[in-house]
C-alpha cells in the first residue's frame, strides 16, 4: 500500500512539474473571463478566479478516476 502511494505521489509531482513548464507557452491561462486584474499606480491586484475553477475541475475529476479503481 505504502508504495502504491509513493509511485502516485511521484505522478502527481511529475504532472505538476510539466504543467509548470508548459503553463506560460497556453495562451489562455490566466486570462480567461471572470479573472480579476485591477491595476493603479503602485497597486496590482489579480484573481484568477475563473481559471482556479477550471483547474480544481480537472484536478478533481482526475483524482476521482485515479480513486474509482
Amino acid at each position: 500500500m505504502i508504495g502504491r502511494t509513493l509511485i502516485l505521489i511521484g505522478i502527481i509531482i511529475v504532472i505538476i512539474g510539466i504543467f509548470f513548464m508548459f503553463a506560460p507557452k497556453i495562451p489562455f491561462l490566466g486570462r480567461l473571463p471572470g479573472d480579476i486584474f485591477y491595476k493603479r499606480d503602485k497597486f496590482v491586484i489579480y484573481f484568477p478566479i475563473t481559471t482556479s475553477i477550471i483547474i480544481s475541475v480537472i484536478l478533481s475529476l482526475i483524482l476521482y478516476l485515479i480513486n474509482k479503481r
